[in-house]
C-alpha cells in the first residue's frame, strides 16, 4: 500500500523529536552524541498507525544549522510537512531556512504545529500564532491547519493525530509508476546479514531476489531482504521508508547520496538543465558560474551555476540555468534540488530539474542565441511530452536516441513510453533508423542528412562527370566519421524510395545523372578502346596506357577507363591489367573447348594454349577461377559443373 511520509521542519530545540516521541512512542535519536547533546544530528524515523487504517511514515530531521544538509536529505520523498515553531521562541533562522527548503523541494501540504505551549502565557501564545500565520501568507502553508501542542503535558497531541488522520484519509494513494528508485541516506553492516541501506523509495517497486544498481557508480547488488519500519516484507513500493539487505556488494563501496534503482533506470552525467529561484532573502546578486553546493536527493555535490541569459541574478528572480557538476549525478526530470552557498553554507535557492542529459549550453552573446536558449527552456517547462521528445532527438543530432535513452530523458517508461511515441511516429515527426536497437531520429535531422547526401552526390558528379557514381563508403565518409552506419543506410534507403538516388551494388548515383561525353572525350574513348582491342592477349599495363596517351590528362584516362568498364567494353583482370571484352570472351570459349576435350589444364599448358608469359597467364587463370568458369584442384584447373 502506498505510504504517506510526514517530515518535520523547524529550528533546533523547537521540539521536533519530542513531538514524534509523544505521537508514536518511538525515540528517533539513536546516536550517543545525539542523546548526550540533546539535539538531532542524523535523520530519525518512526511511524504512526492512524484510525483510517493507513500507516504514516515519519522522518525526523536535524534543526541545527550545521546539519542542514542532513535535513535536505530527509525532505526528499516527503508528502506532508509538520512545520514546527516553539511557542517560547517563535520564528528563528532555521525555521526560515527549513521553510524555504520545503518550498524549493516542492512540498505542497503541511500542518503547522506550535510546540512547548506549556511554557508560555496564553497572550504570548496568541502573538506567536499570529506571527506564524503572517509568515506563511502566500505560501503552501497559508491555509494549513494549526495545532498547539505540548509534548510534556500531552496537550494537543490527540488533536494533531486527528488532523493527520483527516489529511491521509483525503489522499488518493496512487502508486508512483516507473522503475524503482531509492536515494540512500544510511549504509551499515549487520552481523550475519551483510550490507544494509535505508531510504525513502520515491518510485516503482522492488521485490526480494531482484537486482538493484547504484548510481552514479553503477554497482550491482541483489536484494536479499526488505523491511518497512522494522517489519520484513516481500516487496516495497513508492513512499515506504525502506531498509534493504543486499547481497554481492561491500558497504565500503556504497555512499550516502547514491541512488539504488532498477538497472537501466538512470544515466549519470555532469550537467542538468534547470529552472532556478534565487531566494528573495539573499543579500547580493548571484554571478555567472558561482561555485555552490547542490543537494539532489540525499546527495550533496559541488558545482557551478551557469546563467544562460544574464550576467547576474538579483534576489527574488528566477532564471533558466545549467548546473555544471564536479562529479557525476543521476536524476530524472521533475526531481527537485536545493542550492546552498559554498561558504558560509546557507540556502540560496533551488528549483526543478528540466533536462537530465543536456548538451553543454554556453552563455550566449547575441540576441539570436539567447532566444535559442529561451526557446529550449520554454519547451522543457511548458511543452508537451511530444515537444520534449522532438527537442531531445534534435539535440542528439545524427546519433539519435534509443527507446531506453528516451525513457531516462523523459522519466517515462515501458507501456507509457510506447503510448506517447505513437503520435510522432504515425505523423513521421520521428523515424526508426534501427528497429533492432529501437533507435529513433528526428525527421528534421534525417531530412538534413538526406539533403547533405544529395549535395555531396551532386558535387561529385560535377567534378567527375564521366564516373557513374560514388561508392557507399566514400559517400558516408563525406558526411563525417560520426555518422552511424544504420543512420546512413536509412537515409540512403529513403532517397532510393523517393527515386532521387540509384544504388547499383556498392555504387550510388543521382537518378538524374547521365554520362554525356564531349567531342574530345568521345574521340579518346574510341582510341582507348581500339588500343586495348589491338593489343589482344598481350594487353597493355595501366602504366603503358598512360605512357601511350601521355598527351591526355591522367584524370581523363582514369575516368574513360572506368566508363569502358561500366559499359562492359573492357574487363579488369587485376589492378594493372585490363583486356578488351571481345578478347576475354574469345579466350573463355577457347579455354572451355580445351577443358571439354582435355579435362584439365595447368599453367604450362595454358601458356602453350595462349602463347603468353607468366606475367599474363597467371592473372588470367585466377580471373577465370574468380568468375567461376574454372576451379583449381592442386596445380590444375577443371571446368566447373555449372559452367559446363
Amino acid at each position: 500500500m502506498r505510504e504517506i511520509v510526514l517530515g518535520t521542519a523547524g529550528h533546533v530545540d523547537h521540539g521536533k523529536t519530542s513531538l514524534i516521541r509523544a505521537l508514536t512512542g518511538i525515540e528517533t535519536d539513536r546516536l550517543k552524541e545525539e542523546k548526550k547533546r540533546g539535539i538531532t544530528i542524523e535523520l530519525g524515523f518512526a511511524y504512526l498507525d492512524l484510525p483510517c487504517g493507513h500507516r504514516l511514515g515519519i522522518v525526523d530531521v536535524p534543526g541545527h544549522e550545521k546539519f542542514v544538509k542532513n535535513m535536505v536529505a530527509g525532505v526528499m520523498g516527503m508528502d506532508l510537512v509538520s512545520f514546527i515553531v516553539a511557542a517560547d521562541e517563535g520564528i528563528m533562522p532555521q525555521t526560515r531556512e527549513h521553510f524555504e527548503i520545503c518550498r524549493l523541494l516542492g512540498v505542497k501540504q503541511g500542518i503547522i504545529v506550535i510546540t512547548k505551549v506549556d511554557m508560555v502565557e496564553p497572550d504570548w501564545l496568541d502573538l506567536v500564532e499570529e506571527e506564524v500565520r503572517d509568515f506563511c501568507v502566500g505560501s503552501f502553508l497559508e491555509d494549513s491547519p494549526l495545532v498547539r501542542v505540548s509534548s510534556i503535558t500531552g496537550e494537543g497531541i490527540a488533536e494533531l493525530k486527528e488532523e493527520l488522520d483527516r489529511f491521509v484519509s483525503r489522499q488518493q494513494l496512487q502508486e508512483v509508476h516507473g522503475p524503482f528508485r531509492l536515494p540512500v541516506d544510511r549504509i551499515f553492516a549487520m552481523k550475519g546479514f551483510g550490507a544494509v541501506i535505508t531510504g525513502t523509495s520515491i518510485s516503482g517497486r522492488v521485490a526480494i531476489g531482484e537486482e538493484l544498481r547504484f548510481y552514479p557508480a553503477e554497482l550491482v547488488a541483489k536484494v536479499r531482504g526488505l523491511q518497512v519500519h522494522s517489519q520484513s516484507v516481500e516487496e516495497v513500493e513508492a513512499g515506504h521508508r525502506t531498509a534493504i539487505n543486499l547481497q554481492g556488494v561491500d558497504t565500503a563501496l556504497i555512499e550516502r547520496g547514491m541512488v539504488a534503482a532498477t538497472p537501466g533506470a538512470l544515466q549519470a552525467g555532469f550537467m542538468l538543465d534547470c529552472d532556478f529561484l534565487y531566494l528573495a532573502g539573499n543579500e547580493k546578486p548571484l554571478k555567472h558560474r558561482t561555485r555552490v553546493r547542490v543537494h539532489l536527493g540525499t546527495a550533496e555535490v559541488m558545482g557551478r551555476i551557469s546563467l544562460l541569459q544574464q550576467d547576474e541574478l538579483r534576489p527574488g528572480q528566477s532564471a533558466a540555468v545549467q548546473l555544471l557538476f564536479e562529479e557525476p549525478i543521476a536524476v530524472w526530470p521533475g526531481d527537485r534540488y536545493v542550492v546552498r552557498s559554498y561558504s558560509p553554507a546557507t540556502t540560496i535557492g533551488g528549483g526543478e530539474v528540466l533536462g537530465n542529459q543536456p548538451p553543454r549550453k554556453r552563455k550566449r552573446a547575441t540576441e539570436e542565441d539567447r532566444q535559442l536558449n529561451a526557446g529550449v527552456f520554454r519547451i522543457l517547462q511548458h511543452g508537451t511530452i511530444e515537444d520534449r521528445i522532438l527537442l531531445f532527438l534534435e539535440e542528439s543530432h545524427t546519433a539519435g536516441l534509443t527507446a531506453d535513452e528516451l525513457s531516462i530523458r523523459l522519466g517515462t517508461f515501458g507501456k507509457q513510453l510506447k503510448k506517447v511515441m505513437n503520435a510522432p511516429l504515425s505523423t513521421r515527426k520521428i523515424v526508426v533508423v534501427d528497429s533492432a536497437a529501437q533507435r529513433y531520429l528526428a525527421k528534421t535531422v534525417s531530412d538534413k542528412v538526406e539533403e547533405a547526401l544529395l549535395l555531396n552526390l551532386t558535387a561529385f558528379h560535377r567534378e567527375h562527370p564521366l564516373q557513374g557514381g560514388l561508392s557507399k563508403e566514400e559517400l558516408r565518409s563525406s558526411l563525417g566519421k560520426r555518422l552511424e552506419l544504420k543512420v546512413f543506410q536509412f537515409c540512403l534507403g529513403e532517397l532510393v524510395k523517393k527515386e532521387l538516388v540509384i544504388q547499383e551494388e556498392s555504387e550510388v548515383r543521382l537518378s538524374s545523372h547521365r554520362i554525356v561525353l564531349q567531342v574530345d572525350e568521345k574521340a579518346f574513348q574510341l582510341k582507348l578502346e581500339g588500343w586495348y582491342r589491338q593489343k589482344g592477349l598481350s594487353t597493355a599495363t595501366i602504366r603503358e596506357s598512360w605512357e601511350q596517351f601521355s598527351d591526355i590528362p591522367e584524370s581523363m584516362v582514369k575516368e574513360v577507363l572506368a566508363l569502358l568498364l561500366r559499359q562492359g567494353k573492357l574487363v579488369k583482370i587485376s589492378e594493372s591489367l585490363y583486356y578488351h571484352a571481345d578478347t576475354i570472351d574469345k579466350l573463355a570459349q577457347d579455354l572451355t573447348a580445351f577443358l571439354t576435350r582435355e579435362k584439365d589444364i595447368d599453367a604450362p599448358r595454358f601458356k602453350e594454349l595462349t602463347g603468353l608469359t607468366r606475367k599474363f597467364s597467371i592473372p588470367l587463370l585466377e580471373y577465370f577461377d574468380r568468375i567461376k568458369l574454372t576451379i583449381r584442384i592442386g596445380d590444375t584447373r577443371v571446368l566447373r559443373k555449372k559452367a559446363v
